[in-house]
């Protein structure tokens, strides 16, 4: 047994510095060999380590106690070595402050992580040194450079100044009279006994001057005056300074120095009233209170936060100086310290020692101070506390909170009448008619009295209905609400008395926080109020004892699964409402606070929270809560009756799932909700759309839950939902489109077929109206209608539907949305046709086979065409939007059709087991009459795999998802898919995998450009983006194209097998496929430009001049008459490159590349130029050996951009060198009489401007 124990790694057993490097700074091992480096050195030798070490400790900043332990390791070697440099170099020198800097910005970092308290420990304090600080504080004084602050802190020099200032306010305590260590009084026989001596002037002198400063040299100089003018020797000094602070507070000056000067006063002088003692103190109180006073009532006050900050401070100082320092009798002192009286509280003497201490606590309150009835409390006081009580009202927190504290401490020092006085005043700030401001500032100063003992038990009955108030307030301004602030502050109200309070006294005040802390902690629509109502309840649970089911809900209810506000109102608070006490707090938060909220989302969510209480007690919510609600869906608020029309239908829904039954009443007033919301008129006006979304959502409950109607309410239901259909808004259409499907379902399906067939026919009509509303939710409302709507009429319905897929004819009628609608519409009811028909037992009168024929014949055939759908409108590329949904749509039809061979192939075979999958083609294609065959496999593969190549991130994932479904499916197998096993080679069964990153997916896919059955989709989907405009999309794309192309492969890569042979002729089919279409046509010259520059296709041999014929052939359709600059850029940069090359097609390109230099554009006449003398530089075969430095200069010396007239000469003088007949190019470039007398009268740069505009350049 004690080898084990030896055997452990106990923190116990390992030494101090084994615990610190395991739990503690993590990179102290960096951060150790750093300093080591600058110690050895006596100096910082590289400054990046300054700024590792700077960075390092910023990761600290929240938990500075972590970095605590090494301080004295790291801030005495460096301190060492400021003294000792500035001794050794002498203060003369200019390197001391290179130096010292570095190590100052290391030591300051430091006092912002752990703070300066924490560090100044660990400065040396010898007598010698305040002379040697002093003298160095003045040389970093005098040297500093009119820069700008970012500029001082990026050097050092602020971090020095501070450092300084530190170490000053701790040499200053030293124990001797400071004119008996300052060395200059024995030079000086002139200088006065009452005199300060020249070493304090030198200090005070500087204190002031940083006092001005805006940086933080500010307060550390009213920490160093604090601790030098309190300092016994320091009468005349402290007069000399109250002197000053009087002349800056009295004259003040409205500019930036003085603001900062006034600030730094002021800051002072509270550092000196906390620091000094009161006998000093008192004398110059009047002076310093009639200056704050003053000051507090200034315009400069009410415009400077910071400013009525520290006035609080200094008055509260004021206040703490002339009442005499004690602790009070009155105090409530009912915890125990000990752990040993705390173990035996609970033990069987628990009872006899709670009462002694609530004995205790009485016989202490009972008690009179001696002396306190006499206690004389100065006239000054009462002002200072209503300074104190107005900065609670203050409207900025930081002010509200210092005035928090300021009572707090005040009324330590008051008897316990006037804490009463004092307490009365606090609650009064929680008036009716009193700003959030004042309700957050009066928390904050009850936290304070709990915290100090000073609110007594006997006060809690009248603080207790505040702080509830307090942790409900939400007080609503426009479109938002004010309180979240004053929520949290509630919150802490209660955290406070747990720990304040002993647990006999907390018991029955527990009892009435409890459901009202949980409730802000599950309902607060703020995610840092739940959290804090969350550490409340926990910490009086933890401290006040055995609080019923308390840590239980305190497991549930922490601070990671409030963060989420709907596991909050969908989970947390179901868990807690369980328990005793919590289920009507909670019901009457969500109904009197939520339901009426001004965000429609916490509206929402509170509908569902109040649905998921029903199974508690269902009786309670038919009865109250429903009865309750209805009246308020007619209500003038828009937020209560949106709300209330929510809550009413999910709770008749939950108690339907209850299996509780309403009363013929109940369900009477719950039918007439939807009529009287109409005979209101409550849809018009502003929130019109939020209340047709909230009406769709309740006759979807009511209809679920199958609640008795008249047949005049359903008509009433019905033309309802046909006009939220017809609503241009998608989110209302959708929420009509649910409610439509389970409407028509419980209320109609099972009356006479001539109600089923005229909503049908009439939906049908409305797929071709020319309102777009009209289409989109016609098309919706028909795809969820049930199996007995289609069982007729569904062969008109599948065509209409492929009809509609279709992009419109007339351009006004053209609509993406209408078009997705119906792409939906058509796979809902195919799945409805196939699913359903048998089970709804209604023969059709047709095979059963005809069905599947027409989803193969029809609506596969209107899906491939979709995802040709392109369509461009101002919000971009709107056609992805049909394209994605019909990859989704080909997915389930797919799916419907392997189903369907899979059970005729059963039936042949007379085998109930799944059929062997096909092990190779000549297999697969001896299934001649199935449904889904080879061509469609192909078909369907090729189409995903272009929408899995192309620009669209989102669009590229959704394919490659689809496609591995389709592969992997667990009980569907999709057969004759063709090199199936290279597929799923590219495609893995794996999730996470990141689809949509360029990167990752196109060196995958890019490899399907070998597979001569894909090659060609894949290849028009990947040019879309290796010419395309996003950079990083293209380099991608090019990359994982090139890296297929220079592949290393045993193959002959001058054979028509490979890789750049199939590439260029997929290349030319995709120009030949795509002839006029610029979309794809412009991003394959600059594909085609781009491969030629990384020389590819260029050195095939026999196969480049048939490929460069073909590219020729294609230019010279595409570049005719073309005005786009991409497209001609683009064909004249090819006509470049086919030019320079060694074969008899060059010719061909150059003459046209001529062409170009006649063009009507002048930057297309410049950019042909140029390629016509880079084609002459490379390939002189094209000009006479003799002519080609003359066809140079032509081309150099020419300015193309200019008129093309004074060109001609320069033009034909080229084509007469190279040989060629003018005629051939006047036929090209001839243009009509009457662009030329256009031409005559506007100027021809006028029409490249409005080309160039229309153009986006």
């Amino acid at each position: 047994m004690e080898e084990v124990v030896y055997n452990i790694e106990d923190d116990e057993l390992d030494s101090k510095e084994c615990v610190l490097q395991k739990y503690f700074l993590l990179e102290w091992s960096l951060v150790k060999s750093l300093l080591d480096d600058i110690v050895s050195n006596g100096r910082v030798s590289d400054s990046s380590s300054v700024y590792k070490i700077r960075s390092i400790m910023d990761k600290y900043q929240e938990q500075g106690q972590l970095v605590e332990p090494y301080l004295e390791s790291i801030v005495s070697p460096l301190m060492f070595i400021v003294r000792s440099k500035t001794i050794e170099l002498g203060l003369a020198s200019d390197e001391i402050q290179e130096v010292i800097k570095p190590i100052c910005i290391i030591i300051y970092t430091l006092v912002t992580v752990c703070g300066y308290k924490a560090v100044i420990k660990f400065f040396p304090h010898q007598v010698s040194d305040l002379e040697l600080a002093v003298s160095l504080l003045e040389k970093c004084h005098d040297d500093t450079n009119s820069v700008s602050s970012l500029r001082q802190e990026s050097t050092g020099e602020m971090e020095a100044k501070c450092v300084i200032l530190l170490w000053l306010s701790i040499l200053v305590l030293v124990p001797f009279d400071i004119s008996s260590i300052d060395t200059s009084i024995a030079n000086n026989n002139n200088l006065d006994k009452n005199e300060p001596a020249p070493l304090v002037m030198k200090i005070l002198g500087f204190s002031k001057d940083y006092l001005s400063n805006a940086g933080p040299m500010r307060t550390i100089a009213g920490l160093l005056l604090s601790k030098l003018l309190t300092r016994p020797d320091m009468p005349t000094a402290f007069t000399s300074f109250v002197e000053w602070t009087h002349e800056v507070l009295s004259s003040f000056t409205d500019d930036a120095l003085s603001h900062f000067r006034l600030l730094g006063a002021v800051e002072a002088l509270a550092a000196i009233l906390k620091a000094g003692g009161r006998k000093v103190l008192l004398n110059v109180v009047p002076v310093i209170w009639n200056d704050a006073s003053a000051l507090f009532k200034s315009d400069s006050a009410s415009r400077s936060p910071l400013l009525r900050k520290y006035l609080v401070k200094l008055t509260q100082r004021i206040g703490l100086t002339c009442l005499p320092r004690r602790t009070p009798s009155w105090r409530y002192v009912g915890k125990t310290s000990s752990l040993g009286d705390n173990i035996s509280s609970n033990s069987s003497g628990g009872t006899e020692h709670n009462q002694s201490v609530v004995d205790r606590y009485k016989s202490e309150e009972n008690s009179i101070y001696p002396g306190e009835a006499e206690m004389d409390i100065p006239e000054i006081i009462e002002d200072i506390i209503e300074i104190l009580l107005s900065g609670l009202r203050d409207t900025d927190t930081v002010v509200r909170w210092s005035a928090a504290k300021g009572i707090g401490r005040i009324t330590s020092c008051l008897t316990s009448a006037l804490s009463e006085e004092v307490l009365s005043s606090v609650l009064e700030l929680f008036s009716p008619g009193e700003g959030d401001g004042s309700w957050h500032g009066g928390c904050l100063a009850l936290a304070e009295l709990a915290r100090r003992g000073l609110l007594l038990p006997s006060s809690l009955p009248n603080v207790v209905p505040v702080v509830v108030k307090a942790l409900h307030y939400d007080i609503r301004r426009g479109s938002h609400s004010v309180g979240s602030h004053v929520r949290d502050a509630a919150a802490y109200v209660c955290w406070a008395f747990g720990r304040a309070y002993y647990h006999t006294d907390m018991r029955n005040i527990l009892e009435q926080l409890a459901p009202h802390l949980l409730s802000v902690a599950c309902y607060d629509r703020e995610v840092n109020c739940r959290r804090a109502a969350a550490a409340a309840f926990q910490e009086n649970v933890g401290r006040q004892g055995n609080y019923p089911h308390g840590i239980d809900i305190v497991n549930n209810a922490d601070y990671f699964s409030l963060s989420s506000r709907v596991n909050s109102y969908l989970h947390i608070a179901v868990s807690i409402a369980q328990y005793e006490g919590y289920l009507y707090p909670f019901v009457e938060e969500l109904m009197f606070n939520k339901i009426c909220h001004w965000d429609k989302v916490v509206r929402e969510l509170a509908a569902e929270a109040l649905s998921a209480l029903v199974k508690y007690e269902p009786e309670y919510f038919a009865n109250f809560v429903v009865e309750k609600l209805i009246p308020c869906t007619l209500s003038t608020d828009l937020c209560t009756r949106h709300g209330a029309t929510l809550a009413v239908g999910e709770v008749v829904l939950a108690l339907r799932q209850c299996e509780y039954a309403l009363s013929a009443g109940i369900q009477k007033r719950v039918a007439s909700v939807v009529p009287g919301i109409e005979k209101a008129r409550l849809y018009r006006g502003k929130g019109g759309e939020i209340m047709r979304s909230a009406v769709s959502r309740f006759i979807e409950c009511i209809s679920l839950s199958h609640l008795s109607l008249p047949e005049k309410t359903k008509r009433s239901l019905l033309d309802t939902l046909n006009e939220n259909l017809r609503h241009p808004n998608s989110q209302i259409q959708n929420a009509a489109v649910e409610a439509w499907k389970h409407f028509v379902k419980v209320y109609f399906v099972a009356s006479d077929k001539g109600v089923a067939g005229g909503l049908t026919s009439k939906y049908l009509e409305q797929l071709t109206d020319p309102n777009v509303a009209v289409r989109r939710g016609s098309a919706l409302a028909i795809g969820v209608l049930p199996y007995e709507f289609l069982a007729n009429m569904w062969r008109d319905v599948l065509l209409k539907f492929c009809s509609c897929c279709a992009i419109e004819d007339k351009l006004e009628d053209r609509d993406a949305e209408a078009r997705v609608n119906a792409v939906k519409g058509l796979i809902s009811v195919c799945e409805t046709l196939t699913q359903e028909r048998k089970d709804s037992g209604i023969n059709s009168g047709e095979d059963d086979t005809s069905v599947f024929h027409l989803i193969k014949n029809e609506v596969m055939s209107s899906l491939f065409k979709a995802l040709d759908d392109y369509s461009v409108d101002n919000r971009g590329d709107v056609g992805s939007w049909v394209r994605e949904a019909a990859m989704d749509g080909l997915e389930i039809c797919t799916y419907i059709l392997c189903k369907r061979d899979s059970i005729s192939s059963k039936k042949l075979q007379g085998v109930e087991s799944m059929p062997e999958m096909p092990s190779s083609p000549k297999a697969e294609d001896s299934k001649i009459n199935s449904f889904f065959d080879a061509n469609l496999a192909t078909c369907l593969v090729g189409g995903i795999i272009k929408q899995a190549m192309e620009k669209m991130d989102k669009l590229r994932e959704a394919a490659a998802k689809v496609l591995q479904r389709i592969l992997y499916h667990k009980t569907v197998f999709v057969p004759f898919i063709p090199y199936r096993e290279i597929l799923e080679e590219i495609v893995p069964n794996k999730s996470a995998l990141k689809w949509g990153v360029p990167t990752f997916s196109y060196p995958r896919f890019v490899q399907l450009l070998k597979l001569s059955c894909y090659s060609r989709v894949a290849l028009s989907g990947l040019v879309i983006t290796t010419g395309g405009l996003q950079d990083s999309l293209r380099k991608a794309s090019i990359s994982a194209l090139l890296d297929y192309l220079q592949a290393v492969e045993d193959e002959d890569l001058n054979g028509r097998g490979s890789r750049e042979y199939m590439l260029c002729n997929d290349i030319l089919w995709v120009l030949e496929k795509y002839k006029k279409c610029d979309r794809l046509i412009i991003p394959t010259l600059k594909t085609i430009e781009i491969l030629f520059s990384k020389k590819i296709f260029l050195n095939m041999e026999a196969h480049t001049p048939t490929f460069c014929a073909g590219v020729l052939d294609s230019l010279a359709i595409e570049l005719k008459g073309s005005k786009d600059f991409s497209k001609l850029y683009a064909g004249i940069a090819i006509l470049g490159y086919i030019a320079s090359i060694l074969e008899s097609i060059n010719s061909r390109a150059f003459s046209h590349l001529l062409t170009f230099l006649g063009h009507r554009y002048p930057k297309i006449r410049k950019a042909s130029a140029e390629q016509v003398y880079l084609v002459l530089l490379q390939n002189g075969s094209l000009v006479p050996e003799d002519m080609v430095e003359k066809s140079l200069e032509i081309i150099a010396e020419t300015c193309w951009e200019g008129d093309a007239e004074t060109t001609k000469p320069q033009r034909l003088e080229l084509y007469d060198l190279v040989g060629l007949d003018p005629g051939l190019f006047n036929t090209t470039n001839k243009v009509s009489s009457k662009d030329s007398k256009r031409r005559l009268v506007t100027d021809e740069n006028a029409s490249y401007s409005s080309l160039v505009g229309s153009s986006g350049f």
